[in-house]
């Protein structure tokens, strides 16, 4: 008998009609952050997350 890996929980936070961000918490309790920009997706963990969104603000 296989056993299954969980799957990850996703939910979107923002969405436009070009770009997504949306989270996923992982089954070893981490938590990543996904940015798809049209053909591109990038990945973060979650001390990457909260320095980009320091540089987003910085940007404002």
């Amino acid at each position: 008998m296989s056993e299954t890996t969980p799957e990850p929980k996703t939910e979107t936070m923002a969405e436009t009609d070009s770009y997504t961000a949306w989270k996923a918490e992982e089954p070893d309790g981490e938590t990543t952050y996904h940015l798809e920009l049209n053909n591109v997706t990038v990945h973060f963990f979650k001390e990457e997350w909260d320095e980009f969104l320091e540089l987003i603000h910085i940007l404002k």
